[in-house]
């Protein structure tokens, strides 16, 4: 069937295909769905220990006790990286996010998986998606907090460590004011506090991201059954 102007429906069709493939290459943020943080006066005591935490700069270079530890990050490494292969293509890319990703939820005192399923829910996994509210990159911080607790730079939300930085302290911060409430937690770094769309969300994409290290139970039952 023809339209106007002599072209067929395949054709029109192709040729908006091929216009979409070359806008989805171009490196500009893209929208995000999920909604931001709302500011709120802080007490000074607060805005330092948030300031202090942003600012240090460690490198995120996962430091174990013992040999066991370090094997089982790895197999974590290993899996998560095959379940993000289709997110994420290139391998290199993908291992330094895990690795950040792992290295600041643990350095705030978070569950790995409650980080990922946050990033999936808030940006699925862009680097550069931005809000319809402004909020930026992986977790989807709202730039006021540059100016609250950084460097008023709000454009170095868009680097990966910074925007997995700020994002997890945030959230911590956010769990110590909900005094351990994560449903509740989830909503006001959403900017949705009471209401369950986002945190259950969150809740469901956790799961995907959830390890069962199989082969240190299986070492745990062998090392039960020889003692």
């Amino acid at each position: 069937m023809s339209l106007e102007g002599g072209l067929s429906r395949r054709q029109c069709l192709g040729a908006a295909v091929t216009a979409a493939g070359a806008l989805a290459g171009l490196s500009l943020p893209r929208t995000a769905l999920a909604g931001a943080q709302i500011e709120e006066p802080l007490i000074d005591s607060v805005r330092t220990a948030l300031s202090s935490a942003i600012h240090n700069k460690a490198p995120p270079v996962p430091q174990f006790a013992n040999t066991d530890a370090r094997l089982a990050y790895l197999r974590w490494l290993g899996e998560m990286s095959e379940r993000l292969k289709k997110k994420v293509a290139d391998a290199p890319s993908r291992i330094e996010f895990l690795q950040t990703a792992w290295y600041e939820a643990k350095r705030s005192g978070l569950e790995v998986s409650l980080v990922l399923g946050l990033v999936q829910v808030e940006s699925n996994f862009r680097k550069f998606a931005v809000s319809s509210a402004g909020a930026r990159g992986y977790m989807q911080v709202m730039p006021f907090w540059t100016r609250v607790i950084g460097d008023s730079d709000s454009a170095k939300l868009f680097h990966m460590q910074t925007n997995l930085r700020f994002g997890c302290v945030i959230l911590r911060h956010y769990l110590d004011r909900e005094n351990g409430d994560l449903y509740m937690t989830l909503g006001r770094y959403n900017g949705s506090r009471g209401k369950s769309p986002y945190p259950n969300a969150v809740f469901a994409n956790q799961r995907l991201w959830a390890f069962s290290d199989k082969e240190r139970e299986r070492d745990n039952k062998d090392r039960a059954a020889a003692g």
